[in-house]
């Protein structure tokens, strides 16, 4: 879709193609006030334009530069004013005799362009930096390429004629250009193409000064002439160096002195330009610059009033947060003390519940197993055993561990042997005094809870027929493995609070409760633990 043009950009246009100076002011005013990018684009291209044809090339370029900075090669809208950019590129650096870059900027320009007849033009201009590199050759295969197309412009077919007979001749001085160079010159004649036929006076004065120098003498002052009509300063220095290096010893001094005074009016109008060019830039940067600084004290006087209009309401909000937050924290405060209440009672239900299975369940089971296996029922005591746990129960909240140091090896193989029946052996290794030594009342009492555990859960559920425990020192820890050959257990067992409590008591010392169960293949259980 086609983007509307605004008055400036129109006016700008219209001064362009009558070759008025003010083109450029209109154009550059553009750049400043048009908000769509490819219209400013456009601006600076026409701009860059103007440049290179007043001899600014390198501030052509950098117009070029802005142009492209507006620019976006995925929108197809742009792809036009992208190669007409490289195409400017490529002539600037051509004049500035870059010819290297002008092949690359055209190759680029032919590259985003969707015209056919400009990608003639551009491979035209292509091959004529070629020509000036002296690689003919490649000059020669896009002259050939471009001829190979048809073409209803007599113009562009003269140039082309003309360029590709310069070319030969160039890569070979024994080729006879002649007829093609007055074929082209006939055909710009009929097509009155004042351009053309420029081209081919040039190519025909190059092309006789050597071999026949009154025919380029003849040239050169029909080119000469056909440049003032055509109002072309370069074109007429261009002859005007030719006619000097041709003519008559008493024209030269004529022709040079003409050839002077336009050379230095020429450099004077095209500073002018330069100087004006800059002008019309430093204002309307200038302009930029002031607008900018009254944007900023407005802005400023806008932020002073925003920023207290925002530290009122800031304050105000401030209040109703800090309100806000001091009612939620008080009412948080509340919830968090009935949860470390309700937690306080969850802990100490806990810790009764874990002790009356300590104390009161396994000893008890414990007992029921002394009872059970032993043949003589010693009744005094049994009765001394239980009422030891009833004691115990009495103020079981409180209970602490039995810190009885001398005889914890023997208290341990009480307990381990009061799980032995004729059916069931229990075989102990390793238990002495010396072991115990070093093993804080704290961490033996938890490991009596959890050998005790083991053999009641050996007892309930394990059918085994053989137990064995083997005690050993290891450096700074204990190492206790305990091995049934009772049915195992399966791997989806779901463990009770007996086998859960186990595992805390071991974490709680820091130390380390593994086993392995197979079906049918009994338990192997190993308990470590770390000792002062």
């Amino acid at each position: 879709m086609a983007v509307p043009l605004d008055a400036d950009f129109k006016h700008a246009k219209s001064l362009y193609e009558k070759n008025n100076d003010s083109a450029f002011y209109y154009f550059n005013r553009v750049t400043t006030t048009n908000k769509d990018s490819l219209t400013v684009a456009k601006a600076y291209n026409y701009m860059a334009v103007i440049q290179s044809d007043a001899g600014d090339y390198y501030g052509s370029q950098e117009s070029i530069m802005r142009s492209m900075s507006f620019l976006k090669e995925n929108k197809s809208g742009h792809l036009s004013c992208i190669s007409s950019n490289y195409n400017e590129l490529g002539y600037t650096s051509d004049n500035l005799k870059n010819y290297r870059s002008a092949v690359d900027y055209y190759d680029k320009a032919i590259h985003f362009s969707t015209n056919p007849a400009y990608i003639s033009t551009m491979q035209n201009n292509k091959a004529l930096a070629y020509q000036k590199l002296g690689r003919f050759a490649e000059s020669l295969k896009i002259f050939n390429l471009i001829r190979s197309k048809e073409t209803k412009d007599y113009g562009d077919y003269s140039r082309l004629i003309s360029n590709i007979a310069k070319t030969k001749w160039l890569q070979n001085p024994d080729y006879v250009a002649a007829p093609e160079l007055l074929k082209a010159l006939r055909i710009g004649k009929q097509a009155q193409d004042d351009w053309c036929q420029n081209l081919s006076y040039s190519y025909l004065t190059d092309y006789y000064t050597n071999k026949m120098p009154d025919s380029a003498l003849y040239y050169a002052l029909s080119m000469y002439q056909i440049a003032q009509k055509l109002n072309s300063p370069d074109d007429q220095l261009e002859a005007l160096n030719k006619l000097i290096k041709l003519s008559p010893t008493v024209e030269i001094k004529k022709y040079f002195d003409v050839y002077q005074h336009l050379n230095d009016s020429l450099q004077t109008a095209r500073n002018a330009a330069k100087n004006q060019f800059a002008v019309v830039r430093y204002e309307s940067e200038k302009s930029k610059a002031d607008n900018l600084i009254l944007q900023k004290d407005n802005t400023e006087k806008r932020y002073q009033i925003i920023k207290r209009e925002l530290l009122l309401a800031s304050g105000f909000v401030v209040f109703i947060a800090v309100s806000i937050s001091a009612f939620f924290w008080h009412k948080k405060r509340q919830q968090k003390m009935e949860l470390e209440k309700e937690s306080a009672i969850r802990e100490n239900r806990l810790k009764t519940s874990k002790k009356v299975h300590d104390v009161v369940a396994n000893g008890l089971y414990r007992v029921m197993s002394e009872m059970e296996n032993q043949p003589e029922i010693d009744r005094e005591a049994i009765i001394d055993k239980i009422e030891v746990l009833y004691e115990k129960s009495r103020d079981i909240s409180y209970d602490k561990p039995d810190h009885d140091l001398k005889s914890f090896e023997v208290k341990i193989s009480k307990i381990l042997t009061s799980f032995a029946t004729p059916q069931t052996k229990v075989f102990i290794a390793g238990n002495s005094v010396k072991l115990w030594e070093k093993v804080q009342p704290i961490v033996r009492y938890e490991i009596e809870q959890v050998l005790q555990e083991l053999m009641v859960n050996m007892k309930k559920h394990s059918k085994a027929t053989t137990v064995v425990l083997k005690f050993e020192q290891e450096e700074n820890q204990v190492n206790i493995w305990y091995t049934d050959n009772g049915i195992g257990m399966p791997e989806d067992k779901i463990f009770n609070n007996g086998w859960k409590n186990t595992v805390s008591r071991i974490d709680g010392i820091g130390g380390k409760l593994t086993f392995e169960t197979k079906a049918e293949k009994g338990l192997k259980v190993r308990i470590s633990f770390p000792v002062s």
